[in-house]
């Protein structure tokens, strides 16, 4: 059973915890590390008018999460321009240019990121980001996080014949790691990240970040958390570490 971001139901451990013990936690990175996403919407939002797409006007936030959130860029330029797809890549060029300038001021962890991390390192967990971002994008964000040495790789959609929705990327982080499917879970935001990681046999823990709750239910995660905070999400690690025998007197003194 999965269950909405305010919701109580302790249903939600049980559909995130069914793996066996826990060996490694795959990371998407935009909205998922980081509040990335007003950050794309504004670059959308003053570079879209200038092609003439929709008649100049600019795009609204809901527009921008039901068609680019978390979707590779190649099928951001053909939503954007069907008929001419050079000039819909050349548009997420310089959309990611300007992406970059401001997130250097900007961006911003997602809430109790750091202490999330602190737990993974504390068990030896193995850790993959794996994203739909362009390799500078995707190097920045996890470089201003401070997070460069965390993770163990960097899978990005386009190292994958397909990238998200499709599973490619999260099977192929799993390959690199030579891990099982059935001793991993995921963190994505988007219903394209959450659908990925479905399709690829993983339960998925959604955040709230941006995406409306409603559209990320429908890509069926184990569990919605509003951030890295959230109690719902210890109440399911304390649950891996009485399985695996691990004292939680200590793990949880710093909640």
């Amino acid at each position: 059973m999965t269950v909405s971001a305010t919701g109580n139901s302790s249903d939600s451990i049980p559909s995130l915890t069914q793996a066996a013990a826990l060996e490694a936690v795959l990371f998407d990175v935009d909205g998922t590390l980081c509040d990335s996403d007003p950050i794309h919407y504004y670059a959308f939002r003053e570079l879209l008018p200038e092609t003439g797409f929709n008649g100049g006007v600019p795009i609204t936030e809901e527009f921008y999460v039901q068609n680019f959130a978390g979707k590779h860029n190649d099928d951001v330029a053909a939503i954007l321009f069907p008929d001419d797809i050079e000039r819909g890549l050349k548009f997420c060029e310089d959309k990611e240019a300007m992406f970059r300038r401001l997130a250097k001021e900007q961006l911003k962890a997602v809430d109790g990121l750091y202490k999330l991390r602190k737990w993974i390192e504390d068990r030896g967990l193995r850790r993959v980001a794996v994203t739909n971002a362009p390799k500078p994008n995707a190097e920045l964000m996890i470089s201003l996080l401070g997070l460069s040495d965390f993770f163990e790789a960097v899978i990005l959609g386009s190292d994958c014949t397909r990238a998200k929705p499709f599973p490619d990327p999260y099977l192929k982080a799993l390959e690199i790691l030579q891990v099982s499917k059935d001793h991993s879970i995921i963190f994505e935001d988007s219903f394209s990240g959450i659908t990925a990681g479905v399709a690829a046999g993983m339960p998925v823990v959604g955040l709230t970040t941006r995406n409306p709750e409603n559209l990320l239910m429908q890509a069926k995660p184990a569990l919605l958390i509003k951030n890295y905070e959230d109690p719902k999400l210890w109440a399911a690690l304390e649950e891996f570490d009485k399985r695996a025998g691990r004292s939680t007197d200590t793990a949880f003194a710093n909640k």
